[in-house]
Formats: structure tokens, sequence, C-alpha cells
């Protein structure tokens, strides 16, 4: 593809029909070169419009974007374009619950129900927070009939899973939970904090990084919002063996692909599914995670609490995705298929359609990555492991 790229002088430029916005250091022009073929159109999923962002050590090296975000393709995406990124959300909520510990208003090893209570109902009296975080305590769905609005109401939901009989014995396995996890995690924010993980967020990290990513779109930032679009064709994986656990976990209620679109969906606070940023925002949470807990001159958490979050709690057979996971308190492990590079040690989480984020210490960097044309694949989106790939070769250059 033809291609040219705005320098850091802040000059646009085009990589064949696409605008290409953004910086890219010299040394890493194969990133810049991967995020271009990404809009090829022969592509099985090509983009609409998307960011992506690498950040090493204090340094932003590659801060990228280009396309639209809309399906019409009439609104060009610009810097300051946000976009839902479904369960990456997962990782910064976490991130948040790693700056909690490490002010001591939780401890991973505590049950849950010395800070909530009604926790402890229906057996769930010892289920202790890494636990929950790591997907074993068995409320991956609830068995009530749930409808998409139901989700809007917090403190119904959390009362529902409070109450809940778990679906298996917590501890014994883990099973991903899609929706269920961001209220758990919430409220343990809430019932230590006060504040909800929204607004914990806002205020406690990404506001002091200068990140914009948010849990709970604010109505003024809406015209920024890109739509998002749902996959092309039918998903390249399956997940596990569509068992009633799986069923009650991603069918109750069932999520359309584009109610990101909504504006009641936007400004819930949806710890799980609705966070709502560019990659410079990912990446900039990510990057105290990369750094021993500070990101220029901001000290967010110690180095031992990143390493407090990030002891594996489960490896083994997901039941409910049916593939090898790696879950600590809240982040997805690097895995075999190196969604984040080739060091075992590199933490994160993506999203469904494509989005994703994640530390690698070894490294020294973070990044991010956010599309809205959405990917069908299930385990491992071709156009983030592309980005990916690219990053590595360049770090190996360099």
């Amino acid at each position: 593809m033809q291609e040219s790229l705005q320098d850091r002088s802040g000059n646009s430029s085009a990589i064949g029909l696409v605008a290409i916005k953004g910086i890219c250091e010299p040394a890493f022009a194969r990133v810049r070169e991967a995020f271009a073929a990404n809009f090829d159109p022969s592509l099985a999923t090509p983009e609409v419009g998307a960011s992506f962002t690498l950040m090493r050590g204090e340094d932003v090296v590659v801060d990228l974007w280009g396309g639209y975000s809309d399906s019409a393709r009439t609104r060009p995406w610009t810097a300051d374009t946000i976009v839902n990124t479904y369960s990456t959300t997962k990782g910064i909520a976490a991130a948040c619950l790693a700056v909690a510990e490490s002010r001591g208003l939780i401890e991973y090893g505590a049950p849950v129900a010395r800070y909530w209570p009604e926790f402890g109902a229906n057996g769930k009296s010892l289920v202790t927070v890494e636990t929950l975080l790591s997907h074993q305590a068995g409320l991956s769905g609830l068995r009530e009939p749930l409808t998409i609005e139901d989700l809007f109401d917090w403190d119904a939901m959390v009362a529902r899973l409070a109450a809940a009989e778990p679906l298996w014995e917590p501890g014994t396995k883990a099973g991903y939970h899609a929706l269920t996890w961001g209220f758990l995690a919430g409220e343990l924010i809430h019932r230590t904090d006060g504040r909800s993980l929204g607004r914990f967020l806002a205020e406690e990290v990404a506001g002091p990084l200068g990140a914009e990513f948010y849990i709970g779109v604010p109505e003024a930032v809406d015209p920024r919002v890109a739509e998002m679009i749902a996959p092309l064709g039918e998903p390249t994986q399956s997940l596990a063996e569509m068992s009633e656990v799986l069923k009650l976990t991603l069918l109750n209620p069932y999520v359309d692909p584009c109610v990101p679109n909504r504006r009641d969906f936007r400004a819930a606070e949806l710890p799980a599914l609705n966070g709502t940023g560019n990659a410079n925002g990912i990446a900039r949470i990510y990057a105290p995670f990369a750094n021993g807990g500070s990101f220029q001159g901001v000290q967010v958490l110690s180095r031992d609490a990143i390493q407090r979050a990030t002891r594996l709690r489960f490896q083994g057979t997901d039941i409910n995705t049916g593939v090898e996971a790696r879950w600590s308190a809240g982040f997805f492990g690097n895995n075999a298929k190196q969604w984040y590079g080739p060091n075992p040690d590199a933490f994160g989480h993506s999203g469904w359609g494509g989005s994703m984020g994640y530390a690698d210490p070894v490294a020294g960097i973070s990044l991010g990555y956010a599309p809205n044309q959405m990917d069908a694949n299930l385990n491992g989106d071709p156009r983030g492991l592309r980005l990916v790939e690219a990053v590595y070769a360049c770090l190996a250059d360099s």
C-alpha cells in the first residue's frame, strides 16, 4: 500500500485511501505499516476506524489513528475519538482494584463478605477476593431471566449476585464471568471506598495519568464516541460446548454487539463491558504496570502491589471459553498464542470485537488498541496480533 504518515509536527498524510494520523518513531516503522495494512479492504475484517498506541518507558513512541468513526464513513476518526472496548474494560477495572489493594482498602486473600456482608449468602461466606476476581466464584450467570435493561440497575444486580447460589463450587474451576464480573469487582470498590468504580477510575487512575477512559460515559462526550459495527460473519472459533452454565453466562441477557450505540448503555457503569476510550487512554493506564508503578512522574501504586495483583491464581481450561486461561486478580495472563507478545509475564485484557490493552514489564512497554469494526474471531484478533508482532520485531531491532 502507498504510505506516508503524519510526522511529529502534526502534519496529516494518507496511506492508500485511508487517512492515517499521529506519531511514530522511526524505529517503530513496522508498527505503522501493520496499522496501515489493517485497513486493506481485501482482509476478512478490514478496519473502518481504529487507534493504536505504544508506550516504552516514559515515552509515547507510537500513537496512531485513522479511518472513520461511523459505518457510513462520513465522520473521520480523530485524535479524540473514543469507542466502546467491551471486555478490555475488565483489565482497566482490575487496575483500579490493584490501586485499591495497594492503599489497604482490600486484601486479595480476605473473604468478600468481610467488605460486602450480604455476599456471604448461599454458601459464599468463604469466597475470597482473589477467587472472585479470577473468575472462580461460580457467579458467571444468574438463574433468573434478565434483560439488557436489568444491567443498568446497579443496586438490583449486586443484590441478585449477593443472594445467588453459585453455579459451581467456588474455587474448584474457573468460568469466565463475561457480564457479572464487573458488578462483583465494582461493588468491592463501592463497599470499601464509597465511590463507584467509574468514579474511582476517573479520580484516582485515569485523571492523574491523563488518560481518557470512562466507565459510564458523560453525555457531553457523546459526539466523540465512535459507532460500534457488528462482526462480519460467524465466529471463527467456538467457545466451550454450550452448557447450561454457558447459556446463563452469555445469553442471560444476550448482548447485541451494537448495544454500545445506545445512550442508556453508555451512561451505565458496567465495568465488565462498557469501558469507552481510545488506545492512548488504555496504554496510559497500563503504563505504570510496565514501569514499577509510576509513569511520567505520577506514582499510581507500588512495585510490590503490581506483583500481588498479577500473581497467578488459576491456570487451566476455562469452562466457559474452552481455552487455556491464566487468571490473576482480574488480569488475563499471556497465553500460548502470545496475544501479548513473547514474554510470559505480560498481562492485560482483550475485548469482544478486537480491542486490547496490556503491560509487559520485561520489555517496559504498554499498549492499547481500539477499533470500531468488530472482528468475529474469538481467539486472537488477527489485526491485533499483527500489531503485537510488529511491536516486538521493532524492539528486537532497537
